[in-house]
């Protein structure tokens, strides 16, 4: 005898009320689980995790179910809502935050920021990270890392720069493919009207960024927010003394880093160098 389906509970967040709309609206179009799964091309078990909110929705699966539904824009709309409640609440005004910044700087001391990760190597630094995750609970992970992208593919993205210590291009993450094609997105990225990515390299030596990660949000009102990530955890300031203070370390770093030519040279180099 088949199990009866999982009670749904809307009323818990936008993620709970995602799954909800999904079961409704299949149920109404006459739909199973393994009907939509062939429509929109997810598994079965991955649709019904994610109609009880066990799993976040990935970020492409929005628009498929729209198309196949006929609900205009309603999943992807509440999936801009759900998909910040992915991450931890210590994590959530921070992304809340980066969703709305017209501006983002970021340092990174050891590996590529994770705006611009591709899905892959975000992979093997989950499973790395997490070596006693479930793969569904790796998956989970990586989702959440590619939703945050969504913003700079919007019609209006944000002015992102980045500088990253040559230590993040030399340490292959992955397999060596994982890392070429990590690499190769960089190079797309190192000059481009929204994208300015740069290398601080290891001949400068010592600097008031070494040790860590910096993000530094601007808003349409120009106020300023910085983010500084170790290991495990993180810091969100708000006092504009103490923002001001990482913008000027942002800015001297930048300003002893490769310039975009370089730094694509420098990308290059590095993919060669990667066994075959």
């Amino acid at each position: 005898m088949a199990r009866p389906p999982r009670k749904l509970t809307p009323d818990r967040s936008a993620r709970h009320l995602f799954g909800a709309d999904l079961r409704h609206q299949r149920e109404a179009a006459g739909m199973t689980l393994e009907k939509l799964a062939e429509a929109v091309r997810y598994s079965r078990s991955h649709l019904a995790r994610i109609e009880t909110a066990e799993h976040v929705p990935p970020p492409d699966l929005p628009g498929r179910l729209d198309e196949v539904f006929g609900t205009g824009e309603h999943f992807a709309r509440l999936y801009a809502i759900a998909r910040h409640e992915i991450h931890p609440d210590k994590y959530r005004r921070r992304m809340e935050l980066e969703a709305r910044a017209r501006v983002i700087d970021e340092y990174a001391d050891h590996i590529v920021p994770g705006l611009v990760q591709t899905e892959d190597y975000a992979r093997a630094l989950f499973r790395i990270s997490n070596p006693k995750s479930s793969p569904d609970a790796i998956e989970e992970m990586v989702s959440a890392r590619l939703s945050r992208q969504m913003l700079l593919k919007a019609e209006t993205p944000p002015d992102l720069s980045m500088v990253l210590d040559e230590a993040v291009v030399r340490r292959a993450i992955g397999s060596p493919a994982v890392m070429r094609k990590q690499l190769a997105v960089l190079i797309d990225l190192v000059d481009t009207p929204t994208t300015l990515v740069q290398v601080l390299p290891f001949a400068h030596g010592e600097h008031g960024l070494l040790g860590g990660a910096l993000t530094l949000l601007t808003m349409d009102d120009r106020s300023a927010f910085a983010y500084e990530e170790s290991i495990d955890s993180g810091t969100l300031f708000e006092d504009p003394q103490a923002v001001r203070a990482r913008e000027r370390a942002y800015d001297l770093v930048q300003a002893y880093a490769l310039s975009p030519a370089q730094t694509a040279e420098l990308f290059e180099d590095a993919m060669e160098a990667l066994p075959t």
